[in-house]
């Protein structure tokens, strides 16, 4: 690309802010705020809709595969040459934000839009992805689409799995017209990059305006059923009791005080879910199931992790009589992106005149898995109070628009550099 079409490229950023917002407000919850477009619903057929008729617009070649990601190519002055590919995803959690996935997703469309406006081929393809079922919300394990892209779960698996409410993925696909043809995976790219919110607060609390994400921590999602015995909250001696509540609360302590707070800052844990039954108040539980999500950066102290968990489980088998089951919900190993686009994220945000630093991923993403067959890197941008997943996620839209400004001259470095071809 010469020095003048390097010039010409320029992001719309109105129409991008706008786009934003317009996908934003689909699954809109008038009464609580936020929205919720949990995968292959409606709601999220029609966010997919709305994406799909932006590829289309923009003139790219647009696909759906057989595990329903949505996959748009723009095509450049060599469509032989491998693709470089953009992306990340729509589906949300309950109550959401209209940022989590959404930016990455359009943020690419606009990478695209910039080089049509200007009348320029890309000197490879580009590609942009919307992954299915990313949040693990309706259908486990998170990142489910970008999983099986990657090969690391079976086309079979995804869509035999089972959602929350009875459905089957597979089954979704079909009903909301999403049960593509395209062989999953067959765009292999040279290299994937996904603009993200950092949804943490450290970019934040440190002033700066870019994160070059140069890994994901590792991931242990798990469903813990405690069983113990059901009986009167006032008639039955404290020394009797089999309380799976008490053991419950017990392990929740545990992995806070045990193993959070003695990790040296690096492993965290928590309980997002948890049921009582039967769920009366003056009836001692006879079973709780929850969940432990633990998450580290390095493997070798995630799993330490993990026998701690299960052996203070086997203690409380002993201490307080009850008995125990675990389930695996979603398993991932750390996972270190490509160090030549990290740093060039870092050094283009440098000459873009903007204040960054190199960090780790607190959260899954889909960049993760097609890190398994393909270079790739992420970029962060602040988040308002470390929040997401939350109606009052936000990031100013000047810092938005930062991230696509550097998202933008990143793409054109690798899209120029021979190494990559």
């Amino acid at each position: 690309m010469s020095t003048t079409e390097h010039a010409a490229l320029h992001i719309d950023e109105d129409r991008f802010l706008n786009e934003l917002r317009t996908l934003g407000a689909i699954g809109t919850d008038t009464e609580k705020g936020g929205r919720t477009r949990l995968a292959l619903t409606d709601a999220e057929r029609q966010g997919r809709d709305f994406v799909k008729g932006l590829m289309t617009d923009l003139g790219m070649r647009v696909q759906v595969d057989q595990i329903g990601n949505l996959i748009g190519t723009l095509s450049s002055k060599d469509d032989s040459k491998p693709h470089l590919m953009m992306g990340s995803h729509i589906d949300t959690v309950r109550n959401a934000g209209a940022l989590d996935g959404c930016y990455g997703v359009l943020g690419g469309l606009a990478v695209c839009r910039a080089y049509q406006d200007a009348g320029i081929l890309p000197e490879r393809p580009i590609t942009v992805i919307a992954f299915t079922g990313e949040e693990g919300v309706r259908y486990h394990p998170d990142m489910l689409g970008s999983l099986v892209y990657a090969g690391g779960m079976s086309l079979e698996e995804g869509l035999a799995s089972h959602g929350i409410d009875g459905t089957v993925l597979g089954d979704e696909l079909r009903r909301i017209g999403y049960d593509g043809t395209a062989p999953v995976g067959t765009i292999v790219p040279a290299e994937y990059i996904e603009l993200h919110i950092e949804q943490g607060p450290v970019l934040e609390a440190e002033g700066l305006t870019i994160g070059a994400v140069f890994g994901v921590q590792g991931i242990s999602w798990q469903r813990i059923t405690i069983n113990g015995t059901a009986n009167h909250a006032g008639t039955t001696p404290t020394r009797l009791r089999r309380d799976a509540g008490l053991a419950a609360a017990k392990v929740i302590a545990f992995m806070r005080k045990e193993i959070a707070d003695n990790s040296g800052g690096t492993t965290i844990a928590a309980t997002g879910s948890i049921a009582f039954e039967p769920n009366l108040v003056n009836v001692i539980p006879r079973k709780a199931i929850f969940t432990a999500d633990i998450r580290d950066p390095d493997e070798t102290k995630l799993q330490e992790a993990e026998k701690k968990l299960l052996a203070f489980l086997e203690q409380l088998r002993e201490t307080d009589g009850i008995e125990f089951s675990t389930e695996s919900l979603a398993r991932f190993e750390p996972v270190k992106f490509d160090e030549p686009i990290v740093s060039l994220v870092a050094q283009t945000a440098q000459e873009l005149g903007l204040p960054a630093m190199r960090m780790v991923s607190g959260a899954g993403h889909d960049a993760q898995m097609i890190a398994r067959i393909a270079p790739a890197a992420m970029i962060f941008v602040p988040s308002a109070g470390g929040v997401s997943h939350n109606p009052r996620e936000h990031t100013d839209d000047q810092d938005l628009i930062h991230g696509l400004r550097v998202l933008l001259r990143v793409v054109q470095r690798r899209l120029e550099s021979p190494s990559c071809e």
